[in-house]
């Protein structure tokens, strides 16, 4: 349901601004807000797992996403969907760090391989139909529920799930000696918040001296978190994000490296999506099967660089890092020479080159990383890389989308017809993935050599699935 929900609304977001009569900014805080809220609650919920049990906080997290997606789905306003995919990408945070932890505990250490494999399956098959899905229920609009159909999908999968749950996974120990970092919970959401929101938002409110203000502003709650995690490490209290770990300098230029490499592809999705259905007239199917491509290319090279394992992890990050950037630029030429009519078959060979890309450094870069953490520090590595991975999507989703919008209004203004603008719109709106990849590559190359894997392998193979 967590890996549907990411690909599949990109694909329904034009039926839904048209039912809605969304703005862009809302339409922008419908996949932001999601993302946002699932980074934000991902750490804490996993803390909260070990300190309730997990069965007891993965079934509470399936029942409240499906009821978000009740609520998701019965939305007669923008306002009350944006509400509704904050409280989903919530409930993603309750239920998603208890299902590879639950894995340890159901699995041997010899079953484990097998069901992370099975995992990584389900998470590759998730994002391959993800787009074909969403396609399919609007297009032909079941039940006459049109976009509403995408969410309520879940369900009958999730009122199923709550009941296998409840019955076939394995219950844990509470662990009353474990507490939460509230403090730092609140101090990061607040920076976040302080920084996403004008960015989504500024434009709209045509970029007052507040916008600026709040981002500037985050700086020193951002530096108060970190004193106050520093504190917390010096008095052996729970952190929100281990202090240790920011000290560790491989840690945080991988840290960097992934929330810039995350940033990158959200935002081009949805960006791609309002391209080819409302600048060309494209239907949500045909849409949703012109990127079936790229995920295709994301399957294969995960696939295959699963076989690889541990093996030259740098290069293989560079190097997929650079065959997207190369799938991405090829893209951008294409749309540049656009007229009135855009081919999906020309829309292919970029897609699944940049798929491929995709595939063979994401496969890498968790273990590339989290190589270089100290065993004792990398349970929380691990978790930091996810939730760093959702941020970099909400950052990514405000700053592309924002770029596409503000450059389609400008064209559009200016009197340019509909198809130039959205051409326009999109090629600047590829600037920033060109440019965020180069700046990947300058990171990557300030890590260190490959070594052995160390006892955070397992943890750095339960985090390559999260492809999306």
């Amino acid at each position: 349901m967590n890996m549907l929900d990411v690909t599949i609304v990109n694909v329904a977001l034009p039926s839904i601004q048209e039912g809605l009569n969304a703005s862009n900014s809302a339409i922008e805080w419908i996949v932001a807000g999601y993302v946002l809220m699932f980074a934000l609650a991902l750490l804490p919920f996993g803390r909260l797992g070990d300190i309730l049990g997990k069965k007891t906080m993965f079934i509470a997290g399936v029942a409240c996403f499906t009821v978000g997606s009740a609520l998701c789905g019965l939305s007669h306003t923008t306002l009350m969907l944006v509400l509704a995919r904050l409280f989903q990408g919530f409930s993603a945070a309750m239920m998603t760090p208890q299902v590879l932890a639950l894995t340890t505990v159901m699995f041997s250490a010899n079953e484990r391989a097998r069901a992370f494999s099975f995992f990584g399956m389900m998470a590759g098959i998730a994002t391959v139909s993800g787009p074909i899905i969403g396609g399919f229920l609007v297009e032909h609009s079941l039940f006459g529920l049109g976009w509403r159909a995408i969410f309520l999908i879940n369900l009958p999968i999730g009122l199923f799930a709550i009941v296998a749950g409840a019955k076939l996974v394995p219950s844990t120990p509470r662990r009353a000696d474990i507490r939460n970092d509230y403090l730092g919970i609140f101090l990061i959401a607040v920076a976040m918040f302080m920084l996403i929101f004008p960015l989504v938002e500024g434009r709209t409110f045509g970029w007052p001296l507040w916008c600026f203000a709040m981002m500037v502003a985050a700086l020193p709650v951002l530096i108060a978190f970190v004193m106050w995690e520093r504190r917390q490490n010096a008095r052996k209290k729970p952190q929100l994000l281990s202090f240790q770990l920011m000290k560790n300098r491989n840690f945080m230029v991988g840290g960097s490296m992934a929330l810039f490499f995350f940033s990158t592809l959200p935002g081009f999705f949805l960006c791609l999506a309002v391209f080819l259905q409302v600048g060309f007239g494209f239907s949500a199917l045909k849409s949703g099967m012109t990127t079936v491509p790229f995920s295709l290319g994301v399957f294969t090279a995960s696939l295959i660089s699963g076989r690889i394992g541990h093996s030259y992890l740098k290069p293989r990050v560079i190097f997929g890092i650079a065959l997207l950037g190369v799938g991405m630029f090829w893209l951008r030429l294409y749309v540049l020479g656009v007229g009135d009519e855009v081919s999906r078959w020309a829309l292919f060979a970029p897609l699944i080159v940049s798929g491929l890309g995709l595939g063979i450094a994401i496969a890498s870069i968790f273990q590339l990383v989290l190589s270089g953490v100290p065993h004792e520090e990398a349970g929380s590595a691990s978790g930091a890389l996810q939730a760093v991975q959702q941020l970099g999507g909400a950052f990514g989703i405000a700053i592309i989308s924002g770029i596409f919008f503000a450059r389609l209004s400008m064209t559009l203004e200016a009197g340019a017809d509909n198809h130039p603008a959205y051409v326009s719109a999109f090629a600047m709106a590829l600037i920033y993935n060109l440019v965020a990849y180069v700046g990947v590559i300058a990171l990557a190359l300030l890590l260190p050599a490959d070594r052995k894997p160390n006892a955070s392998a397992p943890a750095a193979k339960e985090n390559a699935p999260h492809i999306a």
